[in-house]
């Protein structure tokens, strides 16, 4: 029996009608998640935290881009195949639950609610500061305040309306990176602009060598890049309310590989040859650096209100997000019963309030520290966002090895490689954790990191003191043992 026909046998998440079996309502379009996909590739990370990488690593920032979006293919394959099986809005926390026990999806559950909370605050926190490129008067928290607020509304609305922000956020995104890949190479092949005569391929060895900073500077932005790729997982957290998970879902994962290539390592190659990359300031989008070395203020101006957008899309989706998976951990006994509830356009709105609400704490960070905010916030983000990427990993190992057991149907989006790719995984994301605690600016993250898990352990217990049946395992319909053989 496959996975299609367990969901069919018991009306799966893509039965009749234009609900899923969660509640949802499935708005979100082919092109709309195809999009989000995209966007969730192209954000913050790059935009803003790419500036930090290139002063500590100079031109082999590249290569950390290449491998760790090698290991990103790999995450998100496993993650596939885990959709494939069985696509739920949960995603991530449910397979923890499902194949580690109760506690682990109780764990992910919270802890990627925590980190879209936290990563919104990085948003706005970044959108804030791009504001101050036009006018510096306007006070950061302003900035953050109002755009939060206006995110939220967005999401009271419906999940299609959302969809069609974030179609749109991505297309200015792609765009823009296209535009700028297009002009850098006429400035590189035709020498317009006041870079021309200098720009040239070489700069990425010529200034100090391909590693100007030695292995150990490239090594030490690894944390950044990984936070450049945060939310590509956020596809999975659509899958409940996706018109055909089983069609778009794939098609969307297998864009990874390309998306990362195109967007990040043609990006990064194009401004580094046309801007030394001595020139690069931590605290300063390198596309808008690049464009005033250029000697084009207005397209300076253009890419700072495209990655103006990037943030504010990245924002909106962890506001999306974080709202379901409230929902999820409720339903599952494992939340407040309070966020159960949707709205009669099927919206979990009273998540996205609290979370809403949880989010205006950037406002605060940007009144207190606003000159440190990005910073203070961007660490944390990173390790509970990695999290996330370690119960994916995980989760799609136990199954596989039930697959092969014949215990459980083959899903019918195979990551490849099995088992060794999402062990790399697995150990290339415990060696950056290690990275962190080497690094005096993300060790912070490390020192929180254990308070929140002591958190989530103790509020474990006593939740499950109170209802013993709340963390009982719970079997999800399920096909007869199969003959499926091993890979």
């Amino acid at each position: 029996m496959t996975s299609v026909q367990v969901d069919e046998k018991h009306g799966g998440p893509e039965g009749p009608g234009n609900t899923s079996e969660e509640g949802y309502q499935r708005g979100l379009g082919n092109r709309q998640i195809q999009m989000i996909a995209i966007g969730g590739a192209i954000g913050t990370g790059l935009f803003l935290g790419a500036g930090k990488a290139i002063s500590k690593a100079g031109p082999s920032l590249i290569l950390a881009y290449a491998v760790a979006g090698l290991v990103i293919f790999f995450i998100m394959r496993a993650l596939g195949e885990l959709l494939m099986y069985r696509p739920v809005s949960g995603s991530f926390s449910e397979y923890a639950r499902e194949f580690l026990g109760p506690f682990w999806g109780y764990v992910t559950g919270w802890t990627y609610w925590l980190f879209w909370v936290v990563t919104g605050i990085t948003e706005v926190t970044a959108a804030a500061e791009y504001v101050q490129y036009w006018e510096e008067s306007i006070p950061q928290w302003v900035s953050a305040l109002g755009f939060t607020v206006l995110l939220f509304g967005i999401n009271l609305i419906s999940v299609k309306l959302f969809g069609e922000m974030e179609f749109w956020f991505s297309m200015i995104k792609v765009t823009a990176i296209l535009g700028m890949i297009l002009i850098g190479l006429g400035v590189i092949t035709l020498g317009f602009s006041d870079a021309g005569d200098t720009a040239s391929f070489s700069l990425l060895w010529s200034e100090g060598g391909f590693f100007p900073k030695g292995i150990g500077g490239t090594l030490m932005t690894l944390q950044i890049v990984m936070f450049a790729f945060l939310a590509v997982e956020l596809v999975g957290v659509t899958a409940g309310e996706a018109t055909n998970p089983r069609e778009t879902l794939p098609k969307a994962i297998n864009t990874v590989p390309w998306r990362i290539a195109l967007f990040y390592l043609g990006a990064l190659i194009i401004i580094l040859s046309v801007v030394s990359w001595t020139v690069f300031e931590p605290g300063v989008s390198p596309f808008v650096a690049a464009f005033a070395k250029i000697g084009l203020p207005a397209g300076a101006g253009i890419v700072n209100f495209v990655v103006l957008t990037a943030a504010l899309s990245s924002c909106n989706s962890g506001m999306y997000s974080t709202g379901r998976m409230l929902r999820d951990l409720a339903l599952n006994g494992q939340g407040p019963r309070f966020f159960t509830v949707l709205s009669p356009k099927g919206l979990p709105l009273r998540g996205t309030t609290v979370s809403a609400a949880c989010m205006l704490a950037g406002v605060w960070i940007n009144y207190q520290w606003p000159g440190e905010a990005f910073n203070y916030v961007v660490s944390f983000a990173t390790i509970s966002g990695m999290w996330a990427w370690i119960m994916i990993l995980s989760a799609q190992l136990v199954y596989r090895r039930k697959v092969n057991r014949g215990l459980l149907p083959r899903s019918d989006f195979q990551a490849p490689g099995y088992p060794w790719t999402s062990v790399f995984a697995l150990a290339f994301i415990g060696f950056v954790i290690v990275l962190m605690g080497i690094d005096e600016d993300a060790r912070v993250s490390l020192y929180c990191a254990p308070i929140w898990g002591a958190a989530m352990v103790v509020s474990y217990f006593v939740i499950k003191s109170r209802d013993p049946e709340v963390f009982a395992r719970k079997d999800h319909p399920a096909p007869a043992p199969t003959t499926a053989g091993k890979d």
